[in-house]
């Protein structure tokens, strides 16, 4: 009698909760479980309240336009291909690399190449600049404090007339993460929704039960986590390497770079067990996007593709940078005494 009282009450209430403004269940959700009955309460509260946070953050990524647009972009190069899922998450991530996060390196390089060379200009207007203002306080009188705000301000305005004219901000060669990581982000969720069949499916077949058959050797489904830890431990491994390897060539390191290198070697730690709790989908993403931002990486310090995008030669420029990578990485690691 009680259970019957309760589908009565929930089927008057539910057409007054939703409204004009309609607050709809979730995906996969019946309109008559307890559960959705709770969300779509919470729902029409929060919008009541002048607030629609139903879920949290994560729900509200996983329906957002750029995890759509994720999505799209992945049941495109996978119908255009033919691939297996497995195949066209490497492809997708490539084609990302190359078209994406390509260019955005090379700019990077630049910048930061051209910002290297204005050094030996700004370490001796740092000099003269710090004798004039010493020389100036000394006959004005002026405090230590005084004298260190004034030479401050002035070598503040100095920098940003030299980046103007060369054009050469380092905020610039930080464009790349800003578009890289966002890219990281919803390219991952959109295969985190394939996998737990949260996203719109076309065909007959739904992508989650492509995905389950679509992977390949160790984690031939793509919606489970891999048991073998195979995948993780790879991810955390090469993310470890390529800080290694382009830390070993630093001899001399700021205390800032130093903070800087200890935080990456413990996010790509991090990242083994957080790689093991979510599907083979996203592990495989994950260490593609690793691999072949490494491989870029080494491409762009070849001198003859250095040269091809006009990145300005530099101090510390080598005509054999890979045999150099390797002599650093080898004296770090093998020759310690």
């Amino acid at each position: 009698m009680l259970c019957s009282a309760r589908q009565q009450l929930q089927r008057r209430l539910l057409p007054a909760l939703l409204g004009s403004r309609g607050c709809p269940p979730g995906r996969g959700q019946l309109l008559g479980s307890p559960e959705s009955f709770l969300r779509v309460a919470a729902c029409a509260h929060g919008t009541a309240g002048g607030t629609a946070e139903v879920g949290g953050w994560h729900d509200t990524l996983a329906d957002s336009v750029p995890a759509h647009w994720a999505e799209t972009i992945l049941l495109g190069v996978q119908s255009a291909t033919g691939l297996p899922w497995w195949a066209t998450i490497i492809v997708t991530t490539a084609a990302l690399r190359s078209v994406v996060t390509l260019p955005l390196a090379t700019y990077q390089h630049y910048i930061l190449a051209k910002v290297e060379n204005l050094q030996p200009e700004i370490k001796i207007i740092a000099k003269n600049l710090n004798y004039d203002i010493a020389v100036r306080a000394k006959h004005l009188g002026w405090s230590k404090r005084l004298t260190r705000l004034t030479y401050l301000n002035n070598m503040r305005r100095i920098l940003s007339e030299l980046y103007v004219r060369d054009n050469c901000h380092p905020f610039k060669a930080t464009l790349l993460v800003w578009i890289q990581i966002p890219v990281w982000v919803f390219m991952s969720i959109a295969l985190r929704n394939f996998s737990l069949g949260t996203a719109d499916s076309e065909g007959d077949i739904s992508v989650q039960e492509q995905f389950s058959k679509g992977g390949v050797l160790w984690f031939p489904n793509l919606t489970v986590t891999d048991s073998t830890w195979i995948l993780p431990i790879s991810l955390g491994l090469l993310n470890l390497m390529i800080v290694e390897i382009f830390s070993s060539q630093k001899l001399a390191m700021s205390r800032l770079q130093k903070y800087v290198t200890n935080f990456i070697r413990g996010i790509s730690v991090l990242m083994i067990p957080i790689a093991a709790t979510v599907p083979s989908s996203v592990a495989l993403y994950w260490f593609s996007s690793s691999f072949l931002g490494f491989a870029q990486n080494l491409l762009l310090r070849s001198p003859v593709v250095r040269q091809f995008c006009r990145i300005p030669q530099t101090q510390s420029h080598s005509d054999t940078p890979y045999k150099d990578l390797f002599a650093a990485f080898y004296a770090k690691f093998f020759l310690r005494k």
